[in-house]
């Protein structure tokens, strides 16, 4: 079992949420740390059904006398249950902890029926810093970070099985698209755009679905927390930048699965936005357990120039650019001095597939990727 960086919602002793993907850890995590607490599993129908038919037998699933944590695992299922968790907040202490993997329904139906009585946190897949030791680079770059493909001996299958339990429960049985087949095959043609601005029209032609249902869909991805997209980082711009926010499946092994490939597939057209992924799905998780409070971004230029990732907050002012080159060169750096012209105050690193740390000048400094990620807690905090 690898411990988990996620420590800041047993700090404040209040009720929180805690969000993220099925298969991120929230589960085991919440049985390490609330062992004694009444725990109402929403994926298991003991609970789902009677709940769903009267959300008040809630109520009864406490043993009297209980006034401290009370767990429930996946609310978004019914959450009407949030009327429930309010008033027993209220009226008699309890402490809740309420876990999701989907914010839709949460978002439409209640989460601010708690009156800001609950914060929200985020689980995301392992990080390089929690693996330590059992960290590998490339095996990361295939298979990804989710938990339980460390243990699995078939780590391909257990993705694809990942993938279908999402498109089958969370799809499906939410009702949250009529024609599972449109989405399986959006899901497929919108795995191409990973890592790229975001041409929403292209994606809808090339699945054969009007532009609203593709729009539809990547809402749906988004709301499902297994997918996300940057804005592009506009402030005091100097420049002539594009509009369209770039796409990203959260984890490597997931968008490896979704994507097809072929003998006409290059490998840099697939490991590219791999090792992106990876870097980002790191930037997320570290940025959130450790209360750094970036926003994340990244900049491009109509004429081309790209960073890939901008992180920006009282912190300052961090550019990221990303490359599997073992020796960089101008080229390589180019987006990231040209950044710097416009801002001189940000601090500029190139993640690169060599094997040393270098000072290339301009302000920029070159870390292997592995040493990267092992160390960006400290290069975010400063």
């Amino acid at each position: 079992m690898f411990q988990r960086a996620l420590a800041s919602p047993l700090e404040s002793g209040n009720s929180f949420f805690l969000l993220g993907p099925r298969g991120t850890g929230k589960t085991t995590w919440l049985r390490r740390h609330f062992p004694r607490s009444p725990f109402i599993n929403l994926l298991q129908s003991e609970f789902y059904i009677p709940l769903l038919a009267n959300p008040g037998r809630l109520r009864t699933m406490i043993p009297p006398g209980h006034s401290d944590w009370v767990v429930i695992d996946e609310v978004q299922r019914v959450p009407e249950l949030l009327n429930e968790v309010h008033d027993l907040i209220e009226s008699q202490g309890m402490r809740f902890v309420l876990t999701g993997s989907s914010a839709r329904s949460l978002r439409r139906k209640g989460v601010n029926l708690l009156g800001g009585r609950a914060r929200t946190f985020h689980m995301f897949p392992l990080t390089a810093g929690e693996l330590g030791v059992d960290f590998d680079l490339a095996e990361s770059l295939r298979f990804g970070q989710l938990p339980a493909r460390f243990s699995d001996p078939d780590p391909h299958r257990y993705l694809q099985s990942y993938v279908e339990t999402y498109m089958r429960e969370e799809v499906a049985q939410e009702g949250l698209t009529r024609t599972i087949g449109n989405f399986s095959r959006f899901l497929e043609t919108a795995s191409f755009s990973q890592g790229q601005t975001l041409n929403i029209s292209n994606v809808a032609r090339e699945a054969n679905v009007s532009r609203p249902v593709a729009e539809n869909y990547f809402s749906i991805l988004e709301d499902l927390l297994i997918a996300v997209t940057l804005p592009v980082f506009s402030r005091h711009a100097k420049r002539k930048l594009v509009s369209q926010r770039k796409f990203f499946f959260f984890d490597t092994g997931v968008f490896r699965v979704i994507r097809p490939a072929g003998p006409l597939d290059s490998e840099a057209e697939i490991d590219g936005p791999a090792l992106e992924t990876l870097v980002l799905q790191e930037l997320r998780a570290v940025n959130e357990y450790r209360e750094l409070g970036y926003d994340i971004h990244f900049w491009r230029t109509s004429g081309g120039l790209e960073v890939d990732f901008v992180l920006y907050g009282q912190r300052g002012l961090v550019a990221i650019e990303v490359k599997r080159s073992r020796n960089p060169g101008l080229k390589e750096t180019r987006a990231l001095r040209e950044f710097r012209k416009d801002y001189p105050e940000a601090q500029c690193y190139l993640f690169y597939g060599g094997d040393a740390r270098l000072y290339l000048g301009h302000g920029i400094t070159a870390l292997p990727i592995a040493d990267a990620l092992q160390e960006l807690g400290g290069i975010l905090a400063g």
